[in-house]
C-alpha cells in the first residue's frame, strides 16, 4: 500500500480551508492578500523566464565558441586551410602510430603508495 505525504485535497477540504482563511483574515484582506499574491506568483514567473534566457544564451555562446570556423571535414592527403592568408597551405602528415609505454619495473614500484599501518585513536 503507498501512502503519499502530500494528498491534494477534496472539495470539502477546500471548502473547509476558504472557511479558515475568512475568518482568519475577514472579508476586507482577501481581495488584497490575492492581488498580493498574484504579483509574487508573476514577480516569480519572470525571474524564471529571464533565468531560463540567460542559461539558454549561455549555452549557445558555448556552441558558437565551440564551432571551429572551417566546417569542411578533413580528408587526408589534403592541405589544411589557415585563417592567415599571408602562411601558405602546408599538406599535414599523418601522426605516427605510437605504442604504448610500458613503465620499467622500477617505476611502477615507485607509483605504488606503500600500505601503512592504521593508528588507532587517543
Amino acid at each position: 500500500m503507498h501512502t503519499f505525504a502530500l494528498v491534494t485535497p477534496g472539495p470539502t477540504e477546500w471548502v473547509l480551508i476558504l472557511v479558515i482563511v475568512l475568518v482568519l483574515f475577514g472579508a476586507k484582506k482577501l481581495p488584497e492578500l490575492a492581488r498580493s499574491l498574484g504579483q509574487s506568483m508573476n514577480e516569480f514567473r519572470k525571474a524564471r523566464e529571464e533565468f531560463d534566457k540567460e542559461l539558454h544564451q549561455a549555452g549557445q555562446d558555448l556552441k558558437t565558441a565551440a564551432t571551429p570556423q572551417n566546417t569542411q571535414p578533413y580528408q587526408q592527403g589534403q592541405p589544411v586551410q589557415q585563417n592567415q592568408a599571408a602562411q601558405p597551405a602546408q599538406p599535414v602528415q599523418p601522426a605516427p602510430q605510437a605504442q604504448p609505454a610500458q613503465p620499467a619495473p622500477a617505476q611502477t614500484a615507485q607509483a605504488q603508495p606503500e600500505a601503512q599501518p592504521p593508528t588507532q585513536p587517543s
